[in-house]
């Protein structure tokens, strides 16, 4: 996984193409400081599952 991977990907999810991304345990860490270093951080929300892997949304209104 690199950044222009990861960027596509949140792209598509906050353009609405994509209503969830998943990301896999072993993806995760590769994942993250692409995701904490954009403009709209705020509005991704990320929920843990069962196993490590994580699924995220897009929020209208940013989180606190």
């Amino acid at each position: 996984m690199d950044e222009q991977q990861v960027t596509k990907m949140l792209d598509q999810l906050r353009d609405g193409e994509v209503e969830e991304i998943h990301i896999k345990k072993d993806d995760f860490l590769l994942f993250r400081p692409f995701l904490v270093t954009r403009p709209d951080f705020k509005r991704f929300r990320g929920i843990a599952q069962r196993g490590g892997d994580v699924v995220y949304h897009y929020l209208d209104v940013p989180r606190s």
